[in-house]
């Protein structure tokens, strides 16, 4: 088959090959969301690879957190999910064609030997291709290895760090197939790239130090060199690698403190990289024109909790009411004060604008509804002692305004706001003197929303009621 036609039949494909060991990382997140946005770019394919060979640590409620929180963040797949266990026989065969190549060789070294030849020789760590030339075979209950060429390298153009080279002398005969049978890692990584047709391995720099095993089998394997791009790392404030002992890295973990998707999708995919004219608030499809992996640096990202805190913000804040007030009613379903009756709903819908310039994640609007809709009010106490116990004037305060409120006329917040300025002047004291009192009496806490609109929403009854407990 001739070049041109070749060209003409070329698809790119990208492929995320997640291992089912514990909850949906961020930084695979925005592993995928990258692969699948050089997808989209080139009008390709975006595969989804569950690599569950692993079978003590595979979970399936991981498997199924893997597919929902792709779903979620909007990441689509064209094919799969494929399942590695489901594929042991394309594994078998390709270890077999290896071992008869002579490119694998079947070894019976224990660690503790290894590590004791080492020790005795002074030479380093690492498996010191002792059966590499012994002639073992399938019957010695062995594991298999790959025979590295020797002497030699192996040299690729990274997609982010350019040209890379490995010694074989420093990459030891890797085993590709445990004495139990199992295949490992670089064995079926590559078999499956192979037989679907995978053209970029884009992924995290940790695997970096695998590529050269990769390549090797690749070509011993006779097939096509996928192109590589390893992506640097994401750490913590104190620059230390994200781990999932540590840091909170789960996308399910953010999803339940109620981030948006999209400002989630938004603020991952500037971790290492950046668009040229240096945007940070962009949609998808902004994304997807924009992106270019050649503008991924190299040094590792910080992944900065509270940076992202501030996008979800910004996303909160465009919403358009009702769709924040959707949104947030998955959060309110957990507190026993919410029934989501027609009046909390509209009530909830008025104070939408407010609410939405004060919180960060969706989770916050609990607290700052709660003092409307509980009908025992939780009082923080230590704002208690100080705001009303141990404050001077608190006692006069709260009597004198019960009785104001008690008179208006009109029972809403402008009219509410007038009586306490016009009480504040006629007192002398400030506004806000009087309104600390008077809003943890009737809100049991310092902050909140806007008082005068929250003293609207709860009533005029309550209200009365709250404020006569501390008079």
């Amino acid at each position: 088959m001739d070049v041109e036609l070749l060209s003409k039949n070329w698809v790119m494909k990208v492929r995320f090959a997640p291992s089912p060991t514990g909850y949906f990382h961020v930084g695979g997140a925005r592993t995928a969301f990258y692969n699948w946005v050089l997808a989209k770019q080139a009008g390709g394919a975006f595969v989804l690879r569950i690599e569950d060979t692993d079978a003590e640590r595979n979970r399936e409620e991981w498997v199924d957190g893997i597919q929902e929180a792709l779903t979620w963040l909007g990441i689509t797949w064209d094919e799969g999910p494929f399942r590695q266990s489901e594929r042991m026989d394309l594994y078998s065969e390709a270890a077999k064609s290896l071992y008869a190549k002579g490119a694998a060789y079947y070894c019976v070294c224990a660690r503790d030997d290894v590590d004791a030849r080492n020790k005795a020789a002074g030479a380093k760590p690492g498996y010191d291709r002792y059966c590499r030339d012994l002639g073992l075979g399938p019957d010695s209950g062995g594991a298999l290895r790959f025979r590295v060429p020797l002497p030699g390298s192996t040299t690729f153009s990274d997609l982010v760090r350019g040209e890379v080279t490995f010694d074989h002398e420093n990459i030891e005969d890797y085993i590709l197939v445990k004495s139990s049978g199992a295949p490992l890692f670089v064995l079926a990584n590559v078999v499956d790239d192979i037989d679907m047709g995978i053209t970029h391995v884009v992924r995290a720099e940790e695997h970096l130090p695998n590529t050269p095993k990769s390549i090797l089998l690749f070509e011993a394997l006779g097939a096509q060199l996928p192109t590589f791009g390893h992506l640097p790392v994401l750490v913590n404030e104190k620059r230390q690698k994200l781990s999932k002992r540590r840091d909170r890295v789960a996308v399910e973990d953010y999803r339940k403190l109620g981030y948006l998707a999209p400002a989630m999708i938004n603020y991952l995919a500037l971790l290492g990289w950046s668009p040229k004219d240096d945007r940070e608030f962009m949609t998808v499809e902004e994304m997807i024109g924009a992106f270019d992996i050649s503008n991924i640096g190299h040094s590792p990202s910080f992944f900065d909790e509270k940076k992202m805190a501030y996008f979800n913000g910004v996303y909160i804040r465009a919403l358009a009411d009702q769709v924040f007030v959707q949104e947030c009613l998955p959060f309110l379903a957990v507190s026993t004060w919410w029934h989501g009756t027609d009046a909390q709903m509209a009530s909830f819908l008025r104070l939408a604008p407010l609410a939405k310039e004060r919180v960060a994640v969706l989770s916050e609007v609990n607290e700052l509804l709660r003092p409307i809709f509980e009908s025992e009010l939780t009082y923080d106490a230590a704002a208690v002692e100080k705001e009303i116990v141990n404050s001077a004037n608190a006692s006069v305060i709260l009597a004198e305004v019960k009785d104001l409120i008690a008179s208006l006329d009109s029972f809403d917040a402008a009219s509410l706001e007038a009586m306490a300025r016009a009480y504040a002047e006629s007192s002398g004291l400030a506004l806000r003197r009087i309104q600390a009192p008077l809003r943890v009496a009737t809100t049991g806490s310092k902050v909140g929303l806007p008082l005068f609109e929250t003293w609207q929403e709860i009533g005029r009854t309550q209200l009365l009621d709250r404020i006569a407990r501390f008079c």
